[in-house]
Parts: C-alpha cells; structure tokens; sequence
C-alpha cells in the first residue's frame, strides 16, 4: 500500500478502481504536523489529466501493469487499429484519448508499447522522438528578415505542423511527440 507522500512523479497507482501515473507532484506542510500532497496525474485508460490533494490516511494500491509490444496498423473513423508484434492476427482498436496526441505521428507498421493492465491493453507509450518524413510543404522565400520565421509542413504521417521556413519537401524532421513540435532537421 502507498500513502499521500509515497506519490512520486512517475509512480503508478490505482486510484477509484483506475490506473494513474503521477506527472508531478507538491508536497505541502502546513501547521502542527500536517502536511497534504497536490499530484497531477494522468489515467492511463482515458488519457485524462486530473489536480488532486491528498491527505494523511489516504493509501493506495500499487498498480501492477505489463507492457508489449504491438504494431501499429491503420487509422479508419476515429479508431487506430493495432495487433500483436508476435501475433498479427490478434487485432484491436484503440481511440485517440488512450493513444494521446501524439497519435497523428504513427507511421503503418510502426512498433510501440502497449501498456497491459488487467490483462486487457488500456494505452499505448510513444517514442518521445520520431522521425518523418515532410511530404508537402511551401518553398522557401527568404523574406529579408532579422529573425527565422516558421511555415505549416504536411509529415507523411498526416500531420501538420510548425517548422523553420528553411524546411523543404522530402527533408526528415525529429518530432517531439510529447510536445508536438519540431526538435531537428536530421541530415
């Protein structure tokens, strides 16, 4: 069992019969003793963010969860199709809020974690970096200006996102998936 205090940032804890991990967490002493503990966590079923305080006499279970490895396959009506890296005909679907934003950035057949709770697979864990490739984009027009400026690219993957204007077609970019932004241009 954990207490408020044991509620570190990446620990995992079940939390109304759900998984949490914890994202960041405030430890706060107040007069006489007392202290509360303010965690940010995230369900890893749902992908929701919640603040919560937390006080002395709250426990928690320790989540126990697994992760696999699974194969990304396609994206059709809002369900991203995946299956077993070892076992390809054992298919399922997973929405976009188990998945989180970082979703729009999986290629076909790309191998990622799948994270096991309760023997069914409730989320799934990206690479922090991908890289893609631009598929189309504006040219390049050098505006005469003091500082760098930033136009919309189109990844082969679909999305769209922020680069440099120094950017061109067919160029490969690292991409942040927890931020969503452009890290690099890879040589």
């Amino acid at each position: 069992m954990l207490n408020h205090t044991d509620l570190k940032k990446g620990i995992l804890f079940t939390f109304n019969g759900q998984p949490y991990v914890v994202l960041d967490y405030s430890l706060n002493f107040q007069g006489r003793g007392g202290s509360t503990t303010q965690i940010k966590m995230k369900n890893l079923i749902s992908g929701n963010v919640l603040n919560k305080v937390f006080h002395p006499g709250d426990s928690f279970e320790e989540t126990e969860i697994e992760k696999i490895k699974i194969k990304f396959l396609y994206y059709n009506k809002n369900q991203y199709f995946f299956c077993e890296e070892k076992n390809p005909s054992n298919r399922f679907p997973l929405g976009e809020e188990q998945i989180g934003q970082g979703a729009r950035f999986l290629l076909a057949n790309q191998v990622v974690n799948g994270v096991v709770f309760n023997e069914k697979i409730v989320s799934v864990e990206l690479p922090i970096k991908v890289q893609l490739k631009v598929k189309e984009t504006a040219p390049y027009l050098r505006a005469g200006r003091a500082e760098a400026g930033t136009k919309e690219v189109i990844l082969e993957t679909g999305a769209n996102l922020q680069a440099p204007s120094f950017i061109k077609e067919g160029d490969v970019l690292e991409i942040n998936t927890e931020t969503n932004e452009y890290v690099r241009r890879v040589e």
